[in-house]
């Protein structure tokens, strides 16, 4: 009996064995998602408000200090480098910019999926929430305008498809106006605090209208200044805006309707995404870039202006380098860089002050990892990409 009971014992144990070996096989057998695909998130076609606000809080560092508001372009070369930027950069990726309006003449450009448009000043969050506003309620490049300077338009206003020129005069012929000033304001504070759902504190909001007060009062004027000190060297944005590229072509994002029309698309999909940060700093560029990994997205460009130039002042360049290590990029991916006047550099063009620069991101590194840039001048002058001279 006892011998029985031990042989059905032994006998249950070896099913039950043979049992769990075999459940074994077949989940061993059943393909299981990698850590990486189940952490994945693939780009949406559009964010949703709440994901844009919680993105521009949750990858932003605390403002920092720079000498100057920047609250235009001061780089007339910048559309000297768009056909090799075209030629060399893969389209459909992630653009990662800094400063103002600039950015969205190289996205119109380049046609990213997807944009980051990273600052160390809060204020220009701020600018650039008050560009989405003006991008939401125009419809047109007119109306755009229009809102931007607090000009309404007028029973002689001209089609909103003649050129940009034609635009501008009638602009540059229109007074601004306080009631429409407050109306603009109101509606682009609304916008943003409603529609984008991005709270305004009360210094936000004194940011906010500053900004838009500095475009009333300046208009196409509106200059680049140094601590509230301009300079005639310095273009103003009607001049920015009509200036030609190195071929005679004007190249602005305002100076076409379908320019115009992709990075409004953008934004009313909310995939131009502000981010208060330091190119140095130890959050926003780390964030962007887990963010690009984890939805399947490469860095197309990287517009880095001569932001460069104060991290090696500062000593915070290989910090920065560093934060570049933690993008994803390829032999596409590529950096715009700016070289201020005071910097003679042998690719500057007839009749340019300045110069627009190109370098590839991963030549950057590996330039860096080998010690080659002691210095602002070793970056700028080390394995550039110089724009096409017509010559």
């Amino acid at each position: 009996m006892i011998r029985s009971r031990i042989e059905q014992t032994t006998g249950n144990g070896w099913r039950r064995l043979f049992l769990a070996l075999l459940l074994g096989s077949i989940l061993i057998s059943v393909p299981r998602p990698s850590a990486r695909s189940s952490q994945s998130r693939p780009l949406p076609d559009s964010l949703s408000a709440q994901e844009f606000s919680s993105i521009i809080k949750d990858f932003s560092e605390d403002g920092g200090y720079f000498f100057s508001d920047n609250l235009v372009s001061n780089e007339t070369p910048y559309l000297t480098v768009v056909d090799k930027l075209r030629q060399l950069s893969a389209p459909g990726g992630a653009y990662i910019g800094v400063g103002p309006e600039q950015n969205y003449t190289y996205i119109a450009k380049l046609r990213p999926r997807i944009a980051f448009i990273i600052d160390i000043r809060r204020q220009a969050i701020i600018q650039h929430l008050m560009y989405k506003a003006l991008f939401h309620l125009s419809k047109n490049r007119l109306e755009f305008l229009s809102r931007w300077f607090s000009k309404p338009l007028t029973k002689s206003a001209p089609s909103p498809d003649e050129p940009i020129a034609v635009l501008l005069a009638y602009l540059g012929k229109t007074l601004a106006e306080e009631n429409a000033y407050a109306a603009n304001l109101a509606a682009i504070r609304k916008a943003i605090q409603e529609d984008f759902q991005f709270p305004l504190s009360a210094r936000d909001q004194a940011s906010l209208e500053f900004v838009y007060k500095s475009f009333r009062d300046g208009g196409l004027n509106t200059a680049f200044q140094l601590n509230g000190w301009s300079d005639s060297e310095f273009p103003t944005l009607g001049e920015v805006i009509l200036q030609p590229d190195q071929y005679g072509k004007i190249g602005n994002f305002l100076a076409s309707r379908e320019e115009y029309d992709f990075v409004r698309g953008l934004q009313l999909k909310n995939l131009i995404i502000p981010v208060v940060g330091d190119f140095g700093g130890k959050k926003a560029l780390a964030a962007i870039g887990n963010y690009l990994r984890k939805s399947g997205i490469t860095v197309s460009a990287f517009y880095a202006s001569n932001v460069e130039q104060y991290l090696f002042e500062d000593g915070s360049f290989t910090f920065f380098a560093n934060n570049i290590k933690q993008l994803p990029i390829n032999e596409q991916s590529l950096f715009i860089r700016w070289v201020y006047q005071r910097y003679y550099h042998p690719a500057r063009l007839n009749g340019q002050r300045s110069t627009s620069l190109l370098q590839r991101m991963t030549i950057f590194l590996r330039d860096f990892d080998a010690g080659r840039y002691q210095n602002y001048t070793d970056l700028i002058t080390t394995n550039y990409i110089a724009p096409e001279n017509p010559k």
